[in-house]
């Protein structure tokens, strides 16, 4: 009865450290599918790379035989183009070409008289280059006898300028990832920026004018710094925060992706219609969408913004400020929009690369030349939104890469990295304890046996 016994729980102990070691095989391999390639794409986001021949035969052929360029879901470059040569001059440039009635010229004059016209708080519009079409929204804020008005003067304009109704309202955001606070509400942290040797946090121009107090932290004891320039309504929603005196140099920018993990930013660029992007921000946290359109004009209660770009992300209350990006390359902070991330929305941000321009700065890690010091961004995606300075040493990940952010040696931490299915520990962990179950499991037998005909060669003995 005890052979049997011991000849049950051998038998479930291997059965146990084989199943161990399928287990571990599995944790091993969905770790190693989940992380980066590490591949190198020297020209920015594959979406970019594969723009650049959209963005180069539309200035070849003209505003007059094009309307515009995209990404489709299958990567490749479309142009819309109004002709049949142009068509074919795009199909031998290996982009694929889509024929189609209006002229980026004739939408442009659309917005132009859309511009010109009165005013309505709570109207968007932008060009939508898919549909060849000039789309404008109207949110519920909108009242019928503008919105008639608005239909009247869309009727004059051609069947290309399409109406919609959009659900909640097209507001600014105040109230992203990493919080900073004032008086007047709290925003999100953008990019850390340079110009000389001056240190600066570049966020949304509609969180507070020139001269607002920033905090690090809502009881207002820890001070950030102070806004020096702002642009909002106009031409722009951008503002630059410069740090206290004394405040610690920013090491690279790197941006929160929840559980004590950040990504680094390394490179600023423009966004491409179609491109699949992320926003973070400190109310709700990571999102991602899609570019729908470009330079779009926004009628915030505030005032009229002009030149953003429109996105399926969803935002809320407290995001403004906070970063967009795809694939380690820093596109734009956030600026405002309808709707939210239980229902979704229209979520509209301010370019990186205009307000850099504009303000004559850099990314932090980014030389004068406004290339970046460090290599090329990784082809796997990035999400997150700036950290204060100093919370991760330069250099010490790929950039668009994960890494740890803060101390590491924290019970939350390692319990992160523990649970984290793109951590290959855990898995390594159980396909050794396995094995030397197995190898213990055949010891343990081989001993038995040894005793076995020890005590049965001794019994008859003399």
């Amino acid at each position: 009865m005890r052979h049997a016994r011991r000849r049950i729980v051998r038998r479930g102990t291997r059965a146990a450290a084989l199943g161990g070691l399928l287990l571990g095989g599995l944790m091993v391999t969905q770790a190693l599918a989940s992380e980066p390639s590490g591949a190198q794409t020297p020209g920015g986001t594959p979406a970019q790379s594969a723009s650049r021949t959209g963005t180069t035969l539309v200035s070849r052929l003209g505003t007059s035989r094009t309307a515009g360029s995209w990404i489709a879901d299958d990567g490749t470059s479309v142009v819309a183009v109004t002709d049949s040569a142009a068509a074919a001059e795009v199909k031998a440039a290996g982009a694929r070409p889509k024929v189609v009635r209006h002229s980026m010229d004739q939408l442009k004059s659309a917005t132009h008289t859309l511009s010109s016209a009165p005013k309505v708080a709570g109207t968007a519009w932008a060009v939508d280059y898919r549909t060849n079409q000039v789309v404008v929204e109207a949110d519920s804020s909108v009242s019928a006898s503008d919105w008639s008005r608005m239909k009247r003067l869309a009727g004059g304009m051609g069947d290309f300028v399409r109406m919609q109704r959009t659900q909640g309202r097209f507001t600014t955001r105040v109230n992203g990832a990493q919080p900073v606070f004032s008086t007047g509400g709290r925003c999100s942290a953008g990019y850390n920026v340079t110009k000389g040797q001056t240190e600066f946090i570049l966020t949304a121009g509609h969180c507070g004018p020139g001269g607002t107090l920033w905090f690090s932290d809502n009881t207002g004891q820890t001070q950030l710094g102070r806004t020096v320039t702002s642009e909002f309504p106009g031409g722009g929603d951008f503002s630059l925060i410069r740090y206290e005196n004394g405040q610690q140099t920013p090491g690279d920018n790197v941006v929160a992706i929840g559980g004590g993990r950040g990504v680094r930013i390394t490179a600023a660029g423009d966004p491409v219609v179609g491109e699949k992007v992320f926003r973070s921000g400190s109310t709700s946290g990571l999102h991602d969408g899609e570019v729908t359109a470009l330079g779009a004009t926004v009628n915030y209660p505030e005032g009229t913004v002009t030149g953003l770009i429109q996105t399926t992300v969803c935002a809320e209350p407290g995001d403004s400020g906070g970063p967009l990006f795809s694939e380690g390359i820093a596109l734009g902070v956030t600026s405002g929009g309808s709707g939210d991330c239980q229902t979704g929305g229209t979520t509209f941000f301010q370019p990186l690369t205009d307000a850099m321009t504009a303000l004559g700065v850099q990314l932090t890690g980014q030389s004068q030349s406004g290339t970046s010091a460090a290599p090329a961004p990784s082809a796997s995606a990035a999400q997150g939104a700036a950290i204060a300075p100093g919370s991760a040493a330069p250099g010490s990940a790929a950039p668009g890469a994960v890494q740890q952010m803060g101390a590491t040696d924290s019970a939350d931490g390692l319990l992160s990295r523990l649970t984290d299915p793109r951590n290959i520990g855990p898995g390594l962990l159980v396909i050794a304890g396995s094995l030397i179950a197995l190898v213990a499991t055949r010891y343990i037998r081989a001993e038995q046996d040894r005793n076995a005909y020890r005590r049965a060669y001794s019994g008859t003995w003399g």
